[in-house]
């Protein structure tokens, strides 16, 4: 079969970019030693900012290379967002998950122990033993994935187009920094308006929020955020940490000199952090959902303290209440979110869909400048 692969050795990790589309063996399936997993033919997937920074060099190194050499490979299959169809189910599957041969299904990125004192707490996104796929264990970027049934979200493809269904996950995660805090009746600001701060506006909106505020250098996603309905569109300064005194100005002549309810810092550069800290009024909540490894330099990091704000770290789905809410707001065509997101975010899929067959490095490359979320369609 098909897959996107890195395949390099730790060593070369820094003088290279991209993935390679290679052909690998199809996954073995045995109904009576996989009991409880199912082989998904794949149709779509989506490139995260996590596999832009995978294909950047960016990040995961570490991860990545220890998993590989505890499993004695040398090459992982990257990505984690998908919507497939189920080809071949273990014999205790149908019993014990209801599910079935045919149906069409996304998955948690996230393979949790159910075991660990997180997953018995209702945490599994931060489960202590998890994989995550594409980074830990091999991932979705291929013809056929083998999986664990009980990571499988069915999707009704009647209620959800199969492009949009490609990013349940990502829409999750969403869905999650918004359900972190109240947004109802708040005045909001994002920060860093990639495809995740685009979903973020939806819900919020969904979510009752008064008035939204987005921030994010890039022109093509100011464009974007407005039509999908931000008031307020502001560009920042590119600086390492130092926050941007003009933008902060901008937003408390909008908020009679007080600043924002919620801050959500989507981006996970230092600069975007003490913006959005620096943002946030008195008793004001911050959500952090924005990666970059390394250290950050927090400025005034008394006025956290002095001013009551709150901060709240996010990271992927509550598990499994985030999907229930992204089928809610997805399959709503009131809201029309859906639609917005096919229309607006992925451009009708002109250009934002790529058939598998005519991947490239330097085409990917001309489509990440452009658009913040890049669909593969492989079936």
């Amino acid at each position: 079969m098909k897959a996107l692969l890195l395949n390099l050795d730790d060593k070369l990790w820094e003088n290279t970019r991209g993935f390679e589309l290679d052909e690998v063996p199809d996954p073995s399936f045995d109904p009576q030693k996989d009991a409880k997993k199912v082989l998904v033919k794949v149709q779509y997937t989506g490139m995260c900012g996590s596999d832009r920074s995978v294909w950047n060099r960016d990040a995961f190194k570490d991860v990545i290379f220890n998993s590989l050499h505890k499993e004695k490979k040398s090459k992982r299959i990257i990505g984690h967002e998908f919507v497939g169809e189920i080809v071949e189910m273990g014999d205790d599957v149908a019993e014990k998950f209801g599910l079935h041969k045919g149906q069409i299904v996304a998955s948690e990125s996230h393979l949790f122990c159910g075991r660990c004192y997180f997953c018995r707490h209702g945490h599994a996104n931060i489960c202590e033993n998890d994989k995550i796929l594409g980074v830990t264990t091999d991932g979705c970027f291929s013809e056929y994935i083998k999986l664990p049934a009980y990571v499988l979200w069915p999707t009704n493809t009647k209620k959800i187009r199969k492009e949009v269904a490609a990013v349940q996950e990502p829409f999750g995660n969403a869905v999650h920094a918004a359900s972190t805090v109240n947004c109802a009746g708040k005045t909001i600001a994002i920060f860093g308006c990639g495809a995740i701060g685009q979903f973020l506006i939806l819900i919020a909106k969904a979510y009752g929020a008064s008035t939204i505020i987005a921030i994010d250098p890039n022109e093509r996603n100011r464009k974007v955020v407005e039509a999908l309905g931000a008031q307020h569109v502001f560009s920042t300064i590119n600086s390492p940490h130092t926050s941007d005194a003009k933008l902060l100005e901008n937003i408390r002549e909008l908020t009679n000199g007080r600043g924002v309810d919620i801050s959500f810092e989507m981006s996970g550069f230092n600069v975007s952090v003490n913006n959005a800290i620096q943002a946030t009024t008195r008793g004001g909540d911050i959500v952090l959902f924005g990666l970059k490894s390394g250290n950050f330099t927090i400025e005034h990091f008394d006025s956290i303290i002095l001013e009551g704000k709150r901060l709240h770290g996010v990271i992927g789905r509550e598990i499994f209440a985030s999907w229930f809410m992204t089928k809610q707001l997805l399959e709503n065509t009131e809201n029309k979110i859906q639609k917005k997101i096919f229309n607006t975010i992925l451009n009708e899929g002109d250009e934002t869909i790529v058939p598998i067959n005519d991947f490239s490095t330097v085409k990917i490359e001309e489509l990440f400048t452009k658009y913040p979320k890049v669909i593969l369609k492989w079936s």
